[in-house]
This record gives C-alpha cells, sequence and structure tokens, in this order.
C-alpha cells in the first residue's frame, strides 16, 4: 500500500478524493495527515481533533463492485476491521454504536465516514475517512469521550496503528462468500452498543421513544423492537440512541 503523510490539509477525504480524479493510485492508498482543519462526521458533524495526537487519515477501497442498496457493507467491513485491530491492543469493552462510531464502554473513541462514488447502479471506490483518538489526554469537557492513551496508559504509534487497520481492512475484504458476509453481519451485530437493552431513542421529530436495537437490515437501516412486539427500521436521519 502506499502512504503519503501530510503535514495539514483540510480533509484527508478531500485530498484523497483529488488524488483518486487526477491520478491513478492504487487500491488501498492512504493519506495521513498531522493537522485536519476541517474534519467532517457523519452528518455534517465536525471532527476536532489535537495536532499530532490521533489518528487522522482515509484510505481507497477500489473495485468492490458492490451494488448502491448494499453499500452499508464496507460500513460493517471497516467498523470490524478498526474493532479487530483495537481488540488486539485490549482496549477494553469496545463496542460499534450504529452505524460505524467506536466506543469503549460509554465514551466515543473512533469516527468514520465513508464516501462512495458511483457508476450507474454500482460503487466504483470509495474513500473512507478514519478518525481514531490516540494520544489526546484532554477534549474540551465534551461528554463520553476518551482516547487509547487514557484507556491503556500508554502512548501508541498513529502509522503502526494506521498500518493494522489497513492490514485488518484487506483481510476482511478478502472475505467475499455469502457465508463470509453472513458472518461478518452476525460479527457487527454482536458487537452492537446497547444490543438488546432497554434504551432511549429519539425521532426525526425529537420525539423520544424507548426500544431495544435488535440488528441492522441488509440496507444497513437499524432494527429496534418496540413496544407491543414490533420491529421498525430507522433510517440515519430518523432516530437517534440517547443512552
Amino acid at each position: 500500500m502506499q502512504l503519503i503523510k501530510l503535514s495539514a490539509t483540510d480533509s484527508t477525504n478531500a485530498y484523497l478524493k483529488d488524488l483518486l480524479f487526477q491520478n491513478k493510485i492504487g487500491n488501498f492508498t492512504a493519506v495521513m495527515a498531522h493537522t485536519q482543519l476541517k474534519g467532517r462526521g457523519q452528518m455534517g458533524t465536525s471532527w476536532l481533533s489535537e495536532p499530532g495526537k490521533n489518528l487522522t487519515f482515509s484510505v481507497l477501497v477500489k473495485s468492490l463492485k458492490e451494488p448502491v442498496s448494499e453499500q452499508f457493507l464496507l460500513n460493517i467491513y471497516v467498523s470490524l476491521a478498526i474493532y479487530d485491530t483495537l481488540t488486539q491492543l485490549h482496549v477494553p469493552d469496545l463496542k460499534i454504536k450504529w452505524p460505524n462510531d467506536i466506543m469503549s464502554g460509554h465514551s466515543k473513541i473512533c469516527g468514520i465516514l465513508i464516501e462512495n462514488i458511483l457508476s450507474g447502479q454500482h460503487i466504483q471506490a470509495s474513500i473512507v475517512g478514519i478518525g481514531l483518538n490516540v494520544n489526546q489526554l484532554t477534549f474540551n469537557n465534551l461528554p463520553n469521550v476518551s482516547s487509547l492513551k487514557l484507556l491503556l496508559g500508554r502512548s501508541l504509534d498513529l502509522e503502526e496503528l494506521l498500518l493494522g487497520i489497513v492490514d485488518n481492512l484487506k483481510n476482511l475484504l478478502a472475505k467475499n462468500t455469502k457465508l463470509d458476509r453472513r458472518n461478518l453481519v452476525e460479527r457487527y451485530e454482536s458487537a452492537l452498543f446497547r444490543k438488546d437493552k432497554p434504551s432511549t431513542f429519539k425521532d426525526q421529530d425529537d420525539e423520544m421513544f424507548m426500544g431495544f436495537i435488535k440488528g441492522v437490515s441488509s440496507a444497513g437501516k437499524l432494527k429496534i423492537l418496540l413496544e407491543d412486539n414490533i420491529l421498525k427500521e430507522f433510517n440515519l436521519k430518523e432516530v437517534r440512541l440517547l443512552y
């Protein structure tokens, strides 16, 4: 794989996308930034990171050739690649908060943003942006946020972490049979944050309701068991988990 290191950039996702459109760059090319000035999360949120302390990078995934209807599969692959890497480091109480935040206990330690480039009804390439809190110790009183150093009590090498995540992602993407995919979906669902626990949610009208997370649909919608044993599916804009 090719690793491009930048001192600063607005967004590693945007930088990698420009490279893709300008040149022929190889599968799993990664762009890593010491400082990311305009990092983004899901739903347009900003990702704040202390320069040089955290892992902010993007990786190119080409030749998936998946239909757009199954684009959530890549979310599963990426989430599990990070989950497996952090498991190997013995990060405690790891969970995946739907759709693709990584948690330790009730604290967020990693966010993922995937941007797909389409060709007709298929995914031609994907830019996978990852922000992982590694060596940062303070987060300006943000609630429910932590880092690997706070959790493990030691500093970690950012490039070594990046290489581990990309290697795990390669290995997961190589498992492409229907049986393998089913097993990966089951692994993702079993690691879901607050799965099968009574939880409070807020819908798109800001109405609160109770339910139990049961899994995800093939389209990546969250399955929640409601009152009267009704199983309902929600997309990203329709529901927010309040804990």
